[in-house]
């Protein structure tokens, strides 16, 4: 049996009450890089949804996982080893279903992501759980207080299919570590990569069964159960934001809480003392990384007018040396989008653009087989513009001119969007006092790398609600409980 037929051999059951479960129902997953079939998985209904919030629920009330952060810590332990241990098989199962190359695979796609999980593991020890509040006095009687910190309950984890394992793991690693129980679901285009994760939990792991629950579908239904289910306490969604609002909309009606990580239209700002070669590449090399199919990707550079037509031939010059085809060739640095509908979409947004009066300086077309897009260039681009306000979800730069500083400022900050951005300027104080200035919850400043376990991701705006990973992170799972005694 070859490395692929192994990968999709791990990674076909659901997860659910320590049981790896077939339904009877099955899932295709497509290799992007040829629009070929390269795999099936079981797909959960309803009934699935339920079982699985019953295990979770079961397990965080009758089980002491909530309240034994020496075995958490050991499970998570376990976890990142048996990951590791792993990583060839899901390299290729990786490459092969999401599209993400190799090179990738040893990055952000896949082996970074493993160490979320240790991060959370090593944060266990020593973490405080209880805060004195000091004593105070009330009614001639002296009262000691304090808050201590518990676990939120059960979490309905939805991640998206750009960057499966990271959006998985940022999910389970802190919820796992705070004492919760979790029922994820994968995306209906990567179903095998999360289902791989279940997989070695239920094999390699200490975790109690019912703890972590792991399902795959392309029904609406299970995730709209997943979302209002009674017995769900937290929603954590990664995805996009038209889709974020909704979960609100339908976790209001119980009030649960709810944090979600959602789309960006994140604007570069180059100064006018910037490295523009510098600048370029650096533009020009992240938006192709893995497609574009990154939420946080700088995908509105802002050039000061004068310099605009210089800055378009250094980002096309660039984009000409971007290697694409086969993920699975080390030399490959830019792999296909994930299917052939969100082909078309960004297809379809680059042609508007231009109908729209962007001018095309390179790319804008499709290349087969499989779901490739070339990285595409527009320049001259009106701020107001739908290329200028949505997101793409593609190798797709859009070049805006600015008059000044303050213009710069304004068009970066003129987005429902808040999640990234970037600024390139040779006087360090001025870069950062205009990073500053932009409402995004993540910044670069000259090339600066923000992405580890222990710095908090998320965004301002409609870019999403709290943050994962970091302190953080681990936080948005905890609920906070005040106690007061009297001193005798």
């Amino acid at each position: 049996m070859s490395t692929q037929e192994q990968a999709v051999a791990v990674a076909r059951r659901l997860l659910i009450d320590g049981q790896l479960v077939e339904t009877g129902r099955t899932l295709a997953s497509l290799d992007p890089a040829t629009g070929e079939v390269y795999g099936h998985a079981p797909e959960a209904g309803v009934a699935e949804v339920d079982a699985a919030v019953a295990a979770a629920r079961r397990a965080f009330d009758t089980t002491d996982w909530a309240t034994n952060p020496q075995f958490r810590a050991r499970c998570l332990h376990q976890l990142y080893q048996a990951l590791r241990d792993n990583v060839e098989e899901l390299r290729e199962l990786t490459i092969a279903e999401v599209g993400a190359t190799r090179m990738l695979t040893h990055g952000h796609q896949l082996e970074v992501p493993f160490e979320i999980v240790r991060y959370y593991a090593g944060l266990l020890d020593g973490f405080e759980w209880s805060e004195d509040l000091g004593e105070v006095e009330v009614r001639g009687q002296r009262h000691r207080r304090w808050v201590e910190k518990e676990a939120a309950g059960v979490v309905a984890a939805i991640a998206a299919y750009n960057y499966p394992h990271q959006l998985a793991l940022a999910k389970l690693a802190p919820s796992l570590a705070a004492g919760c129980t979790v029922v994820l679901k994968g995306a209906p285009d990567t179903p095998l990569a999360t289902l791989a994760l279940g997989e070695i939990i239920a094999r390699h792991t200490d975790i109690p069964a019912g703890v972590v629950n792991v399902l795959a579908s392309s029904d609406v239904e299970v995730g709209k159960r997943m979302t209002t289910h009674p017995d769900v306490d937290v929603v954590t969604f990664t995805g996009s934001t038209p889709v974020g609002r909704q979960i609100m909309a339908a976790a209001s009606a119980s009030l649960k809480k709810v944090f979600l990580e959602l789309g960006g239209k994140s604007a570069m700002i180059l100064l006018d003392d910037a490295d523009y070669i510098k600048a370029a590449q650096f533009a020009a090399f992240s938006v192709v990384t893995h497609a574009g199919q990154g939420c946080a990707l700088t995908t509105r550079v802002l050039v000061p007018a004068r310099e605009h037509d210089k800055v378009a031939e250094l980002i096309a010059a660039n984009f000409a040396h971007v290697t694409h085809g086969d993920p699975s060739d080390p030399k490959t640095y830019m792999g296909p989008l994930i299917s052939a509908r969100q082909r078309d979409k960004v297809d379809g947004m680059v042609q508007r653009a231009v109908a729209a009066g962007a001018t095309l300086v390179t790319g804008g077309e499709k290349i087969d087989p499989g779901y490739f897009y070339r990285p595409t260039l527009l320049s001259n681009v009106d701020p107001d513009s739908e290329i200028a306000q949505e997101e793409v979800f593609g190798p797709v730069l859009a070049l805006i001119p600015y008059t000044d500083e303050e213009h710069a400022v304004r068009i970066a900050n003129n987005s429902i969007y808040g999640l990234s951005g970037a600024v390139f300027g040779a006087d360090p104080d001025r870069a950062r006092a205009v990073a500053r200035r932009i409402r995004t919850g993540t910044l670069s400043i000259n090339g600066g790398s923000y992405f580890h376990p222990d710095a908090p991701f998320g965004g301002y705006k409609q870019s999403g609600i709290g943050r994962e990973m970091g302190r953080l992170g681990m936080e948005e799972f905890l609920e906070h409980k005040t106690l007061a005694e009297v001193v005798a």
